[in-house]
């Protein structure tokens, strides 16, 4: 049975795919912090460098065989400038020779274009094995949908959670739970169904921002959210299960 195991404490699971291991992310959103200066007025120091070194830690901790990006490796839509360009090239060299498969985001502009030694594929994702692998922003092919377990990404899930003093925190977390069907029939009566588990990841880069699941007035991004996942538990990056993400 296919199974997504997510890596402790991190935002990144393995997926065994046949004979090959690999290590799943989602929306690592190279040059954030440009974009926070330009849009928001938001300084932020670059944290290009912990970022990179996150990441080929992650890679020299779970020795994958290949790579998974579900989306948004850059996070200008357009063109990129030259510190987010740097950023990833400089990331794609630092990673060890594997294969690394980009599932294409809303933000990844043209990205196929130039990014060196990676392989892009379709925003509607790619079927590999057991697992459909889609960054969300869009429906998911009918491949993707008919796999065992579908991983999105795109939402970048978040709740916050209060203390008996008032104080509150943000916390990413993971959402998991059966996907439903209904929403997908709806547009695709013949498709193939396997009674997959949604899985949606959390967003690597902290920065990010997100849909907080428990807060009032929050809407999700993906298209086939909240109905594509009518049950399902909130997991924080340590494990922690928080129960049914409708209700933390």
């Amino acid at each position: 049975m296919a199974t997504l195991e997510p890596v402790a404490g991190a935002p990144a699971a393995t997926a065994q795919i046949g004979t090959d291991r690999a290590l799943v992310i989602a929306d690592y959103h190279a040059g954030i912090e440009v974009a926070l200066a330009i849009e928001r007025g938001i300084e932020v120091e670059s944290r290009a460098e912990q970022r990179r070194e996150r990441l080929v830690d992650l890679v020299e901790r779970t020795a994958p065989d290949r790579l998974v990006i579900l989306g948004d490796l850059m996070h200008s839509i357009g063109d990129p400038g030259g510190r987010e360009r740097d950023e990833i090239e400089s990331l794609v060299a630092a990673l060890p020779e594997l294969p690394i498969t980009l599932v294409k985001g809303n933000h990844d502009g043209a990205i196929e274009e130039w990014v060196p030694r990676v392989e892009v594929t379709d925003g509607t994702g790619v079927r590999l094995g057991e697992f459909g692998f889609a960054h969300g922003h869009t429906w998911p092919s009918r491949a993707v949908v008919a796999a065992d377990v579908v991983c999105v990404g795109h939402e970048h899930p978040q709740v916050r959670l209060e203390d008996e003093v008032g104080g509150s925190r943000v916390e990413r977390i993971w959402l998991r739970g059966p996907m439903a069907r209904a929403p997908f029939a709806e547009r695709d009566p013949d498709l193939d169904w396997a009674a997959p588990e949604l899985v949606v990841l959390p967003a690597f880069n902290e920065l990010a921002g997100g849909t907080w699941v428990n807060v009032e007035g929050q809407e999700f991004l993906a298209p086939f959210l909240p109905e594509g996942l009518g049950s399902g538990d909130a997991f924080l990056l340590d494990g922690t299960r928080l129960g049914d993400y409708r209700t933390v």
